[in-house]
């Protein structure tokens, strides 16, 4: 009697051990399945490292998987698939240390990391990371590391100069195809409404024309469009010249429409930086420091003349791309007789970005305004400027004339 007892428990446990595994089973078919189906979104993209080493971090707000598909020994660059992965757009940057040049895309089941190596490089290691030490986000890790050089020796102790037969070697694939930083900033916006016409304030003159030279340059495609505000908003005027710089951009144009104490002026104008704010930017800069421990160390004589040397280069990209702005808009739209300015303005100050200020027309005459309103004339104005975009970007740099 008691063997059979003991017989029936045991069937009974396997019985529920089956059961339980069975259920397990399930539940981690359920998890993997909602798992696959929930997309992880791409934070940001962080670098840190130096010409042995370099460490690029991929936030994510949900665990993925990735896979290799290139580890740079064969043609120079490094390309991951995270599954399950949706970058909202392109993003893009230059690199650091051993890495030239990095992009993410969209890609057939997730998103694309590609990394360009500025030399001979291998992909070290990669690992997820969990949320930890009051870090919100996951983090993906890639170490890309320089391949030591190999040196040959002879029995006589001489170092000889390899000859290498370049039909065998592996065809390098052209640079990755980083899209210029073209950062679209209307002017004013949500407290601050701008000069006021007859039929409206200026602020929305100016967005609607941000959204369609916007629309105009993302469907080009050569793009990466960054806008200061996409709705009725208060954007401060410093926080649109730091939005241009966390962007790397490579232009500013920042949209206005005018006002004067006449009713009769017309037209429209460029400005850029005028010599006489060049302290002034100065004194922006340093207020907080943020140029200076972004980008220049060392001895401080060193710092200024840096700083000097990259002022001064803005401004004459900013100078030949306003006059090309300007042979655009001409004929398309009515211009000041003066028609590129200079000006201390606050969205112009950045050091190291382009800018340039447009004045679209002025919103207290009749006629302009009536043109600053009209869908059709907005957009033949918005098509002129991207085409001085275009223009501009793709020219080789030229000095300004004035």
């Amino acid at each position: 009697m008691l063997g059979r007892l003991k017989s029936a428990a045991g069937r009974n446990r396997g019985r529920a051990l089956v059961a339980g595994a069975v259920v397990a089973v399930g539940l981690a078919a359920f998890a993997v399945g909602h798992a696959a189906t929930e997309s992880v979104g791409l934070l940001k993209v962080r670098m840190g490292g130096d010409s042995a080493e370099t460490r690029l971090v991929v936030e994510l707000d949900g665990a993925t998987s990735a896979k290799v598909l290139s580890d740079g020994a064969a043609d120079g660059r490094v390309a991951v698939l995270f599954s399950g992965v949706t970058a909202a757009e392109v993003q893009q940057g230059a690199g650091r240390g051993v890495v030239k040049a990095w992009t993410v895309e969209k890609a057939q089941g997730g998103a694309l990391l590609q990394m360009e190596l500025a030399g001979p490089a291998l992909l070290k290691r990669r690992f997820l990371l969990p949320p930890a030490d009051g870090v919100a986000s996951y983090r993906y890790v890639i170490d890309v590391a320089a391949r030591p050089g190999a040196v040959m020796t002879s029995a006589a102790g001489a170092t000889p100069v390899p000859q290498i037969r370049t039909q065998f070697l592996p065809v390098k694939r052209p640079a990755l195809p980083l899209k210029k930083v073209v950062v679209i900033d209307a002017g004013h916006g949500g407290k601050d409404a701008g000069a006021q016409g007859a039929s409206g304030y200026e602020k929305d003159i100016n967005l609607a024309a941000a959204l369609t030279l916007a629309d105009q340059l993302g469907r080009s495609g050569r793009y990466k469009v960054v806008l200061t505000r996409a709705s009725d908003v208060y954007i401060p005027l410093e926080t649109r010249v730091r939005i241009a710089q966390r962007a790397g951009a490579d232009l500013f144009i920042s949209l206005h429409s005018d006002s004067a104490p006449e009713t009769n002026l017309k037209g429209a104008s460029v400005y850029t930086l005028s010599d006489k704010a060049s302290q002034r930017a100065t004194r922006f800069v340093s207020r907080d420091d943020w140029f200076m421990k972004a980008s220049l160390t060392g001895d401080q004589g060193v710092r200024d003349i840096l700083f000097d040397l990259t002022q001064r280069a803005t401004r004459n990209r900013s100078a030949v791309f306003a006059q090309t702005l300007v042979s655009n808009i001409e004929g398309r739209a009515p211009m000041l007789r003066h028609s590129h300015r200079d000006a201390g303005f606050m969205v112009l100050l950045a050091p190291d970005v382009p800018a340039v200020l447009l004045e679209m027309g002025f919103v207290n005459n009749p006629e302009d305004e009536a043109r600053l309103r009209d869908p059709a004339a907005r957009t033949r104005l918005m098509r002129a400027v991207a085409g001085a975009i275009d223009a501009h970007f793709g020219e080789p740099l030229t000095v300004a004339s004035r």
